[in-house]
């Protein structure tokens, strides 16, 4: 026997569920043009979505709250440092020391390695899902307008002429979580943090 309060319950999470759904597969990066790639299409080719956390919890994990840290590397300040295993980003700054950020990172067959600078940057940026993640999810829009409903968030810095990116989230459970398709993601507050401080043409390096 179905009550209308659970058909309007009902109607109301399965609308809930899309919206996530497409908030996270954002992210998605075409082949780049160098060996760098750690890419596995077969391993993921009957995956629709990247939506792949356990237990939602609407914050992020504590750990991966943006600090200071001592952080001893050759790079120059204002280069960005990618350690994708650890779920941390680094913004290199002087005296041995960085700005270490919490991040969502690629699944497993989208994760990948190498070295790109900044191309530009984008505040609320659109989304356009590439091809490819359409013909797996045909239900996607073939373009997004920038906003806070925009898997791509608030703000946006394009690795060279890749289809990476370090962009935000309006999800911030997925912080420390491997759910992209190989784009890096932040909250919202701490890529716009980063985005004030980045220039294009930084060094970003992958590991």
């Amino acid at each position: 026997m179905n009550w209308p309060g659970m058909v309007t319950g009902g109607s109301r999470m399965l609308k809930s569920l899309k919206v996530a759904g497409m908030a996270a597969i954002a992210g998605l990066a075409l082949a780049i043009p160098s060996a760098k790639a750690e890419r596995n299409q077969d391993a993921n080719s009957g995956v629709k979505t990247n939506f792949t956390v356990g237990a939602w919890s609407y914050k992020t994990n504590p750990k991966y709250k943006r600090k200071e840290v001592d952080y001893a590397s050759a790079e120059k300040p204002g280069t960005i440092v990618i350690e994708t295993r650890k779920r941390y980003l680094y913004l290199v700054l002087d005296n041995g020391k960085a700005l270490r950020y919490g991040i969502g990172v690629g699944r497993s067959g989208f994760t990948w390695k190498g070295a790109e600078k900044i191309s530009r940057k984008a505040e609320w940026p659109d989304w356009r899902p590439p091809a490819e993640m359409r013909e797996r999810q045909p239900d996607l829009p073939e373009f997004m307008e920038g906003g806070p409903n925009n898997p791509l968030g608030a703000r946006a810095l394009y690795l060279g002429a890749t289809e990476y990116r370090i962009h935000g989230t309006a999800q911030p459970w997925t912080i420390g979580q491997a759910v992209s398709s190989g784009c890096i993601r932040l909250t919202n507050e701490d890529v716009t943090d980063l985005y004030g401080r980045a220039r294009v043409g930084a060094k970003v390096i992958v590991n």
